[in-house]
């Protein structure tokens, strides 16, 4: 993919797309993704980087949710499972298989959590991940060594999924555009046109960069703007009652000494009524998340001190070793779009709604990473109703997406598939890239240049956030390399030293610096 090619061709086309998405996250690729697979012609546009919202910033977690299971909604946790299955079959190099610990300190709730979860792996049917069992103590502590021995008197262990959630993203996109989908993103849908019956016809979009600006035409527009779409539904009806309320789920890392097995830690109840999650990701543990309730979705979340004293001491609770705010290497903070229905937004499930908001305007918000594909599918399904497009089955539940190869552990750019090769290619033409960027993290100069050269990286918030994760991973780390990065990058894309220097501080002040 390249950002030129696609803004061309994004600008230049004269005859209607069958379906224009806005929204570059999970659900608008996934649209897209399932749209360009039926044949129809797709144009996706964010207005940011790809998944630079919600998208990116999750619990890296591919699951059923347990909670939604405790809250009795059976079906959301049903369909979830069912689709949990299908992302590690269409998409093994990036989704794996991980094994939880539900810590007992008493023995009622090894039974009650015993059985929940052999209920949990029911609904799950046949499953290519691991069953629920459950363990004495001792095996507890073997599996979790930093986990709080006093008083414990077993465990429940289970399984789940486990993914990076922007590296996927990518690979959705990419899986777009081999299918003959044009994506672009720095590209701001301004306003929406219509007919002269009144029907939405089409967008007006502003390239970000550039400052040009032409409109696309379309036969249906498909609002997929996450925690934004009820500006989209605005554009088209400024009465528009709001769908949406704004939650937002934070994050913080630690060092791997946190979390030194194999395994993950699941603290089943929190004072605000979630369960808490202790991951190891990318050789370093990932805790979360938080639930706050806000008036109204921010451009670009942060964790706030509130909510990173409070995970710290959530999960503190759980560990021989408690962890301090000197211990924090990284945060990061996310809007759950969460589908009005009263209450407080812990409680609200994770359900998609779709709405038709004007004939020729489909709205599809809601729901949850996991349920994507099955999200676009009923979205698409719909989309090619209101455009009266030709019938054509759905073909994402098997289709493998781009890069999708059997995982190897012993790899360390597995997680790319088999764009790896290119990678090491680039590495082979100039050994200088095959160097660490940083001894604190597993990152090199070739993956700086294929992000700009292949994922339409932009900026350096785009490459140390979301094409790596590094600023998530280790921030203090993450600043130091900036200006290696930030000159490379440069070179790629043809930019002076003085972009270089503002990229640099651009990161600095994400930092907290």
């Amino acid at each position: 993919m390249t950002r030129d090619a696609m803004l061309r061709k994004a600008a230049d086309r004269r005859d209607p797309w069958d379906v224009v998405v806005i929204g570059g996250g999970a659900t608008g690729a996934g649209v897209a993704v399932d749209a360009a697979a039926r044949g129809y012609s797709v144009l996706l546009l964010e207005r940011g980087d790809f998944g630079c919202g919600t998208s990116s910033r999750s619990t890296k977690l591919v699951h059923g949710g347990v909670r939604y299971l405790r809250q009795g909604n059976v079906s959301l946790v049903f369909e979830a499972l069912r689709e949990r299955g299908r992302l590690l079959r269409n998409a093994p190099h990036v989704v794996h298989d991980l094994a939880f610990l539900v810590p007992c300190y008493r023995r009622r709730d090894l039974v009650m959590y015993g059985v929940g979860l052999k209920a949990y792996d029911l609904l799950a049917g046949r499953s290519p991940f691991g069953h629920a069992v459950v363990v004495s103590a001792a095996e507890a502590a073997r599996r979790l060594p930093t986990v709080r021995t006093d008083g414990l008197r077993g465990g429940v262990v289970y399984h789940d999924g486990q993914f990076d959630d922007s590296r996927l993203l990518i690979h959705l996109l990419m899986t777009a555009a081999d299918l003959g989908a044009c994506v672009v993103n720095y590209a701001a849908v301004t306003g929406l046109t219509r007919d002269a019956s009144g029907t939405i016809s089409g967008v007006r979009v502003r390239d970000a960069e550039g400052g040009g600006e032409f409109v696309a035409a379309a036969k249906v527009v498909v609002n997929a703007a996450g925690p934004f779409c009820d500006e989209v539904r605005r554009m088209a009806s400024p009465a528009a009652a709001p769908m949406l309320a704004a939650s937002q789920g934070s994050h913080v890392v630690l060092d791997r000494a946190f979390l030194p097995g194999g395994s993950a830690l699941l603290i089943p109840e929190t004072p605000d009524g979630r369960v808490l999650f202790a991951i190891p990701w990318h050789g370093h543990t990932l805790v979360g998340t938080t639930d706050v309730a806000l008036p109204a979705a921010p451009v670009d979340p942060h964790a706030t001190d509130a909510e990173i004293d409070f995970i710290l001491e959530t999960v503190g609770r759980y560990l021989t070793r408690k962890p301090a705010r000197g211990d924090v290497l990284g945060t990061f903070a996310g809007i759950r779009p969460l589908v009005k229905s009263g209450g407080n937004t812990a409680a609200m499930s994770r359900d998609h709604a779709m709405h038709v908001d004007a004939p020729g305007l489909v709205t599809i918000t809601g729901g949850k990473w996991t349920t994507y594909r099955s999200m676009a599918e009923g979205c698409v399904d719909k989309a090619a109703a209101v455009a009266r497009l030709p019938h054509r089955p759905c073909r994402t539940a098997e289709l493998r997406l781009h890069g999708s190869a059997p995982p190897d552990p012993t790899d360390p750019l597995a997680i790319y598939g088999t764009d790896a090769a290119a990678v090491r290619q680039l590495m082979a033409a100039d050994p200088s890239l095959a160097a660490p960027l940083h001894p604190a993290l597993p990152y090199c100069g070739a993956e700086v240049v294929w992000a700009v050269r292949a994922e339409m990286a932009r900026t350096l918030l785009d490459v140390l956030t979301r094409r790596t994760r590094a600023l998530y991973l280790n921030a203090r780390a993450a600043v130091e390399m900036a200006p290696q990065v930030a000159d490379l990058m440069a070179r790629e894309l043809g930019r002076d030293p003085a972009w270089a220097a503002e990229q640099v501080r651009s990161v600095r002040e994400a930092a907290g610096e």
